[in-house]
C-alpha cells in the first residue's frame, strides 16, 4: 500500500484554504489529515505500507511505515515512480480525504478481491480521483496523465480501460481542497483528528 503525501509544512501545504485560515492552521489540518489516513492505512491487511513523502518524516508518522522520497517532476511522474518501485497488487491512496476508514479501502486489500479484477479505482468529487490500484503495478498507466484538472479521473481510468485493464470502481470521496471541502469531510468522519482540529480551529475563530 502506498500513500503518497507532503510534509505539513505552513505555505507549503492547503494552500487553497488560507484564507480563511492561517498558513499554520492550514497545515494543521493537512497534519491531522495526513494522520487519520495513515492510522485508516495500519488497519488494513497490506504486505508492505510505503509513505511516499514530499519532505521529512514528523511526530504525525506511527510506526509500521516505509519512507521513501518523491521524485522530480509533475504529479504523474511522481505517482509513476511510486508504482514502478512495487511488485504485485499495490494500492495508492493521498493525504486529502481523512475520511477513508478500513471499510472503504477493504474492496482493494482484502483477501482474494483481485480475483478477475486488474485495477481499483476511487474517483474523487471534485474530477479527480483518490485511490488507484493496480495488480501490475505499471508507470506507463500514468505517465502523461494530465493532473489537477477537472477531468483527470476520467483521463486516468479511461488510460486503465485503453489499456484493456478490467477496473472496478470504489466510492467517490471529496478531497480537502477548500473550507467548504473541509466542513464537509469533517461532518463525514465527526470522530476522527482532522475534524477535531477544524472544530478547535472554528472555536479558536469564533472566539477572537
Amino acid at each position: 500500500m502506498l500513500i503518497i503525501a507532503k510534509e505539513p509544512v505552513p505555505g507549503r501545504v492547503k494552500t487553497r484554504l488560507t484564507p480563511p485560515y492561517t498558513p499554520a492552521e492550514a497545515a494543521a489540518l493537512a497534519e491531522a489529515s495526513l494522520a487519520d489516513t495513515l492510522h485508516a492505512a495500519l488497519a488494513m491487511p497490506a504486505r508492505r505500507r510505503v509513505l511516499v513523502l514530499d519532505g521529512r518524516p514528523g511526530p504525525w508518522l506511527p510506526p509500521g511505515f516505509e519512507v521513501v522520497g518523491q521524485c522530480d517532476g509533475g504529479l504523474d511522474e511522481r505517482l509513476a515512480a511510486a508504482f514502478a518501485a512495487c511488485r504485485g497488487a499495490t494500492l495508492l491512496i493521498g493525504m486529502d480525504t481523512p475520511q477513508v476508514t478500513p471499510a472503504l479501502l477493504a474492496p482493494a486489500l482484502s483477501p482474494g478481491r483481485w480475483h478477475d479484477c486488474d485495477a481499483w479505482f476511487g474517483p474523487a468529487a471534485d474530477g479527480g480521483f483518490w485511490a488507484l490500484g493496480l495488480a501490475e503495478p505499471d508507470p506507463e498507466l500514468l505517465r502523461g496523465v494530465p493532473m489537477s484538472t477537472a477531468t483527470t479521473g476520467a483521463a486516468q481510468r479511461r488510460r486503465l480501460t485503453d489499456a484493456g485493464l478490467r477496473v472496478r470502481d470504489l466510492p467517490v470521496l471529496r478531497d480537502v481542497d477548500t473550507a467548504e471541502d473541509a466542513v464537509l469531510v469533517a461532518s463525514d468522519a465527526p470522530g476522527g483528528r482532522f475534524a477535531r482540529t477544524l472544530a478547535r480551529l472554528s472555536s479558536r475563530a469564533t472566539a477572537r
